[in-house]
């Protein structure tokens, strides 16, 4: 472990905060296009969430989705996520104009993953053509800085897309072998090739990242920061490995050696085979972990702290051969741990993270997080097993900590508590007493939380809604059907934003 003397003070969490916020990811906004968005809805709801005295929104992370549209394998690490472009916005950049946004509806309680992204395509394509026109001048500055400034993976991530859709949308390891495995003559030829539409890829990039920016100015303005979130691993269908073959474990066909996942806990009974490749830590030290210091660097250029997903594999990540089908079987792999953690503290100048250590959490994982002085999480709904000794009760939770109704991976807290059997229900009345009912529930889980001595608390916007086991966001091991909750703009009541924010003020949380 590497000796560094580190101050709270310094950290996301320094001595003596305390503050609250709200999950919620932003495909969950209200929107009529399908999808939540970077545009007016953004704004409000950081109003809304400003007017309730929250310090936080925390999100879930940015990436372009792709089969399954699960945030957390995306196809690039670094780049934004298009479906999230507001068509308000390209309006006010007079890139569009409103009777460019056609009449299609969409559901509102619900996303609607393919027709937004066919829309929001249709919509950057004219985006892009009259960029080309005398209305992209006020921009072009604007742009070429951009394709400076983001080269380091703009060029690498444009060139991905531009081939992947030259080869019908297939995984980029199913390739012809000299564009698998960027052979430089087939890069130069595909390069020069596909160059208008490499470049129509820059562009769509720019505007994420412009709209992103405006949105983020804004919340600066109203005290409200924002939480990202960083997987642990890349997807193998990702620009990342395509780019840099040689940090992961993988043969010369560009497979996996092994894959990640997690051996069976509480959400799964055969574990989580998720099937991306996992790392050459080797190669990560000798280049100095500059790719990994770099991703982290992307995101805290958008964000003002990051929840740092599966913080255990830094310890050691569960090594799943390649061929098996489940997650029962595999090793646990010593990961970089403090050597990692200490060089981004360098380079970084902090460590302005949330440790994910939920799960199977072993003694070198909780001392490399306390090492550092990482917040750690604590999640409620993880508490009321019978034990006394159990850490996620609200008694044990320490300053230094996140505290959790429960997370994007978890049910609904009225949906949790009506799941239960009885003698999980009766665990829960025992703490919070023989009056507790559906109904109630949740309102109980939040203020314990936010009386709680964690730094920061913080609830998904299903249980500000007091929502059932309908607004569900994800169901972990289960392929498809997640991600697609939404809520409605007028589900957002004043009375449920002034009773978070009372209690917010009477437990000394209020924005700071």
């Amino acid at each position: 472990m590497v000796d560094i003397k580190h101050d709270r003070a310094t950290s996301l969490l320094p001595l003596g905060y305390r503050a609250s916020g709200i999950l919620l990811h932003v495909t969950s906004l209200p929107s009529q296009f399908g999808i939540g968005d970077l545009g007016p809805q953004a704004l409000r709801w950081i109003d809304a969430l400003a007017g309730a005295g929250q310090s936080w929104w925390q999100m879930l992370p940015l990436g372009p989705t792709g089969l399954g549209n699960s945030p957390y394998d995306p196809l690039s690490t670094f780049a934004g996520n298009l479906q999230l472009i507001s068509p308000e916005r390209l309006i006010e950049d007079k890139l569009l104009f409103w009777e460019d946004l056609g009449s299609a509806e969409f559901r509102d309680d619900k996303v609607d993953f393919a027709a937004a992204r066919n829309l929001k395509s249709r919509l950057i394509h004219i985006a892009w053509e009259r960029f080309h026109s005398a209305a992209g001048d006020p921009l072009r500055d604007d742009y070429d800085r951009f394709r400076t400034e983001q080269k380091h993976w703009l060029d690498d991530f444009a060139l991905f897309m531009a081939i992947k859709e030259s080869q019908n949308g297939q995984f980029f390891y199913h390739w012809p072998s000299e564009l698998k495995c960027r052979e430089p003559l087939a890069m130069s030829q595909m390069a020069a090739s596909l160059s208008q539409r490499i470049e129509f890829v820059r562009f769509g990039q720019f505007l994420f990242f412009r709209q992103w920016h405006q949105m983020r100015d804004y919340a600066r303005q109203h005290k409200v920061r924002l939480m990202g979130d960083m997987p642990f691993f890349v997807s193998h269908d990702s620009a990342e490995v395509w780019a840099n073959p040689s940090l992961f474990l993988l043969d010369q066909s560009r497979q996996p050696l092994v894959v990640a996942g997690v051996p069976p806990d509480y959400f799964s009974a055969t574990g989580q085979r998720w099937g991306n490749p996992v790392y050459d830590w080797g190669a990560m030290k000798e280049e100095g972990y500059g790719w990994w210091i770099r991703r982290l660097s992307a995101l805290l250029g958008l964000v003002d702290g990051v929840r740092l997903d599966h913080f255990r594999a830094f310890a050691a990540a569960w090594h799943i051969p390649a061929t098996a089908p489940t997650a029962e079987n595999g090793d646990w792999v010593v990961g970089p741990a403090g050597d990692f953690i200490g060089a981004a503290e360098r380079s970084l100048g902090g460590l302005p993270f949330i440790a994910e250590d939920l799960g199977l959490i072993t003694e070198d994982v909780r001392k490399l997080r306390d090492d550092f002085q990482l917040p750690g999480m604590r999640v409620l709904q993880f508490a009321f097993d019978g034990d006394p000794d159990n850490i996620f009760l609200p008694s044990y939770y320490n300053e230094n900590s996140v505290a959790f109704t429960g997370t994007h991976d978890n049910d609904t807290t009225r949906g949790w508590y009506q799941t239960l059997n009885e003698v999980g229900r009766n665990s829960v009345k025992d703490w919070f007493g023989a009056s507790l009912s559906d109904e109630n529930i949740t309102d109980k889980m939040m203020q314990a939380v936010w009386d709680s001595k964690s730094a920061l608390a913080i609830a998904p916007m299903q249980d500000i809604l007091n929502l059932d086991s309908s607004g569900r966001m994800n169901i972990p091991g289960l392929a498809d059907g997640n991600w697609d909750w939404r809520y409605q703009a007028n589900a957002l009541t004043p009375r449920m934003l002034e009773s978070l924010s009372e209690r917010t003020t009477l437990t000394g949380r209020w924005s700071q």
